[in-house]
């Protein structure tokens, strides 16, 4: 049934609703739980290489490019739906849909299959992130957004840090339950898929809230071209934070694995369930971090202070990723991995609080996709990228190549980092002028 998108603006609810609450946590469930399948893809590259007799470069495309073709195709069409019709309707198709993709991937019998299977499970990404943090405003208290948000981004993390911890495990419990003559990797992509049925089955319980607008915010979105005519510089500078810092974030977390394999000769399961131990400590321990910088410098530069935030911690990170370079042992490179991973997480935990700032009700959904798809496009470039210096650069040097395409686009981030914090404080002071004007 269509909502009506001026009568459902009141404000957002005073406190939680016990469905409500529920169905932040099952998001957060669902989401994570799909995620999980890059960890395990992310383990299981060598042997899809082996299987499909791909060189490195394919393998950068397969981990960058195949989740932006069919997502992007899709991501604004379905957000717009989301804009305008039930989301708990929409998010139960993209369920279905992410499964069925996975299931694809699992029985494909060559490598153009396999690739097109991974960018349709693209959709999760791109259509059903930015569906969850629209209803987020309208189910969590304004006072409890912030920490909704976060914890959203918990249980996502936990469960993306959980395919890289468990595929080992996962392999072994798919070849053991599952009959036939499938290559464990495909085996361990159709267990995995098995988590769709309960998903569906608990995603009909929960709430489909109203919209709300927020406290101080306009009701009338206008269109999304308007909205971005109105908003290009600080949108573009944005754009440029997050984008160059996720080529270098991707190019190392989609890679690192099959890095680490080749130059210290380690197993899959072993880097497997080091990364997903340092990928859950990094995600969630930077959280309360965050929340406690965020709260403490807002008194000072308000909203500022976020790319201010985003910019230090992209200059922190270029000499963790030049440290790649010089690690002699399989434990020095984990550590310079978790600290990389943790001051990259921190840059990145307060941008769907920044964009729901931004948008306005009515395009809340279809700015979320907006950013899903350029962030995504940037991101795609970091182990397509990574793969071709690999291939045509340094020789399968998989460490180097991940470094030498990671610290130009982190410079290049820091940089829009700085305009953006001067934009936003000039802005900030301007607005404070003219609300003072009257009394002077």
């Amino acid at each position: 049934m269509k909502t009506s998108s001026i009568a459902e603006q009141a404000q957002s609810p005073a406190q939680w609703s016990l469905q409500s609450l529920l169905t932040v946590v099952f998001l957060g469930l669902t989401a994570g739980v799909q995620m999980s399948d890059y960890g395990l893809q992310a383990i299981s590259l060598s042997a899809i290489q082996k299987t499909f007799a791909i060189s490195d470069a394919a393998v950068g495309a397969l981990q960058g490019l195949a989740g932006v073709l069919v997502g992007s195709a899709l991501a604004i069409p379905l957000a717009r739906f989301a804009d305008r019709f039930s989301r708990k309707r929409v998010l139960l198709c993209l369920v279905l849909a992410s499964t069925a993709m996975m299931v694809l991937s699992a029985l494909a019998p060559n490598f153009p299959l396999f690739f097109l299977g991974r960018s349709a499970a693209g959709i999760t990404e791109f259509a059903m992130v930015p569906l969850v943090y629209s209803m987020i405003p309208d189910l969590a208290p304004e006072r409890h957004r912030v920490f909704a948000n976060l914890g959203f981004a918990a249980l996502v993390s936990t469960g993306a840090s959980a395919g890289f911890y468990y595929a080992g495990d996962i392999q072994t419990a798919a070849v053991a339950w599952i009959p036939g003559q499938l290559d464990p990797w495909r085996k361990a992509f159709l267990l995995l898929s098995a988590a769709g049925l309960p998903l569906l089955v608990a995603g009909l319980f929960t709430a489909n809230p109203p919209r709300h607008a927020m406290q101080g915010e306009a009701t009338d979105g206008g269109s999304l071209q308007g909205y971005l005519r109105q908003h290009w510089r600080p949108i573009a500078l944005f754009v440029g934070v997050a984008g160059s810092l996720m080529i270098a974030v991707q190019g190392l977390n989609q890679l690192m694995a099959l890095a680490l394999e080749r130059r210290f000769d380690a197993t899959p399961a072993h880097i497997g369930k080091v990364l997903g131990g340092l990928v859950l400590v990094a995600t969630l321990g930077c959280l309360p971090v965050v929340g406690w910088l965020d709260r403490w410098l807002a008194k000072r530069l308000g909203a500022a202070v976020r790319p201010m935030l985003m910019g230090i911690c992209a200059l922190l990170a270029v000499p963790a990723i030049l440290m790649l370079y010089s690690t002699a042992s399989l434990q020095q490179a984990f550590v310079v991995v978790g600290l990389f991973l943790f001051v990259t997480c921190t840059a990145n935990a307060l941008v769907p609080t920044m964009l729901q700032d931004l948008a306005p009700p009515p395009l809340r959904a279809r700015c979320f996709a907006l950013w899903s798809f350029v962030v995504s496009v940037f991101s795609a470039l970091g182990p397509l990228l990574a793969g071709f210096v690999s291939t045509w650069l340094v020789h399968g040097r998989m460490l180097s190549a991940i470094a030498i395409t990671a610290v130009p686009t982190l410079l290049i981030s820091a940089y829009c980092a700085w305009r953006l914090f001067l934009h936003t404080r000039s802005a900030t002071q301007s607005a404070a002028l003219v609300a003072a004007a009257p009394a002077t």
